[in-house]
């Protein structure tokens, strides 16, 4: 499986205590930026305390593995490294990078044997703590 998997549009849905459930108009999109070698991510949430934002991914050479450099709109800059393996995306982010470094964290969702539905869990951990559940998080392709 390689990045063509997540070409195209995805509904976003959080599970958070007190958020709304389904679908509530939270979007994602993946398309190719030029030459086809890097992914430029797009998403936009309709509640006020989630962040707008934008990523590139793409494979570095230099570390031997994809980085997703991720944007939103509270400011926030942070580098991921990532695999995408078997149907299973991962994302971590356990060292200090250009951002503040407050706590870690990680991402993994697999994608359904049709490749329209992408199942995952946010974890975080504090310094000297260990990980906890941050909140689960479902995309389900639209186009």
């Amino acid at each position: 499986m390689g990045l063509e998997a997540f070409i195209g549009e995805w509904s976003i849905e959080v599970a958070l205590p007190g958020a709304p459930e389904g679908d509530i108009g939270a979007r994602m999109t993946f398309e190719w930026l030029p030459g086809e070698r890097f992914l430029a991510q797009r998403w936009q949430i309709p509640v006020p305390e989630a962040p707008d934002g934008l990523a590139v991914i793409g494979y570095d050479e230099g570390r031997g593995t994809f980085l997703q450099h991720y944007f939103d709109s509270r400011g926030v800059a942070r580098v991921y490294e990532m695999t995408l393996d078997d149907g299973v995306w991962t994302l971590a982010r356990e060292q200090p990078d250009f951002s503040p470094f407050e706590f870690a964290q990680r991402y993994e969702g697999r994608f359904s044997a049709d490749g329209d539905t992408i199942e995952g869990r946010w974890d975080i951990r504090h310094e000297g703590r260990d990980w906890e559940k941050d909140f689960d998080i479902t995309y389900r392709r639209l186009r």
